[in-house]
């Protein structure tokens, strides 16, 4: 624990046009040109009057193909990336389900690849009408004296402030950090992940570093991490705790999965100690690297991945 806390604590303390057919070498210019220019000969018939009838079956054929939404006009969209965007699955993934016939819009089943959304349009997969909208995961590395909440009646200042310019989706803190509480907070549209993030059963881990107002005895760290340690009545499970190298020992890093309001203070308030500064460090394996206080990111492709799949 110790030696994580330190590296994180350094890390946070410091941006097709199709080809034109091969010629077979073994073929004379003559038939090589034939074969290229998929001249058919009909017999009984000059070679004028085979390309007529080549150019009539041809257009023949194109009148006959069905008209299709296939063109990108103006603010549509391909299915299969309405599909991901609406955080059903990958493209590829869903080009596999438009295939199957999986998906309808406007009552009918497609599956023609390369179909085009229209804005009105309305897209079922499964039978469950989906959401266009498209996911948004938005890192701030929060500062103190902004609440965590929508609004405030008080008229006080909200992390909402912070990540107004974010996007144009409307998202949402995943959790909340207190009034004086420093450190990473996530927000998202991605209601299942946000779910997924809050709900106990994942034990999703959270380091803090901790400054208090007076020295720590080793006995009440190793009470801490004691399996019968409680605070009012109620057991509280710590992943690990420990003094930080080269620090005072009023300060200690301590991890944590539990979600408990205001879990930290009063675990040390439990033994007489008072939070002078609690600074969030590490969110679910997410860490403030590059990404000073007040400021915020969006997560990578990969960093998205990690969290939906964490257990």
């Amino acid at each position: 624990m110790r030696k994580k806390f330190e590296d994180n604590k350094r890390t946070y303390n410091k941006t097709d046009k199709d080809s034109k057919p091969k010629r077979n070498s073994s073929l004379s210019k003559n038939d090589q040109f034939k074969s290229d220019k998929r001249v058919i000969k009909i017999k009984g018939k000059s070679n004028e009057s085979s390309k007529s009838v080549v150019k009539k079956q041809f257009i023949r054929k194109i009148e006959k193909q069905p008209k299709t939404k296939t063109t990108n006009e103006k603010g549509s969209i391909r299915l299969n990336k309405y599909l991901a965007n609406a955080g059903i699955c990958s493209r590829r993934e869903a080009d596999v389900y438009i295939k199957s016939g999986n998906v309808t819009v406007n009552g009918k089943t497609i599956t023609e690849m390369g179909y085009q959304v229209q804005p009105n349009d309305v897209v079922r997969f499964d039978d469950t009408t989906i959401n266009p909208e498209t996911k948004r995961y938005v890192l701030l590395n929060k500062p103190k004296d902004y609440i965590t909440t929508l609004d405030d009646e008080k008229g006080r200042k909200t992390v909402m402030d912070l990540v107004a310019n974010a996007c144009d989706e409307r998202i949402y803190p995943v959790g909340r950090l207190d009034r004086n509480t420093t450190g990473l907070l996530l927000f998202t549209n991605d209601g299942d992940l946000a779910k997924k993030l809050t709900h106990p059963k994942y034990n999703i881990h959270k380091i803090y570093h901790v400054v208090l107002d007076k020295k720590v005895e080793k006995e009440h760290l190793v009470e801490i991490l004691s399996p019968d340690f409680k605070i009012e009545d109620i057991p509280v499970f710590v992943d690990e705790i420990s003094f930080i190298e080269g620090s005072p020992k009023n300060e200690v890093g301590i991890e944590i999965h539990s979600g408990r309001n205001r879990i930290v203070r009063k675990i040390f308030e439990n033994f007489g100690y008072s939070v002078t500064k609690l600074d969030r460090v590490v969110f679910a394996g997410l860490t403030k690297k590059d990404l000073p206080r007040g400021k915020f990111r969006h997560l990578t492709e990969k960093e998205i991945i990690n969290l939906k799949n964490s257990k």
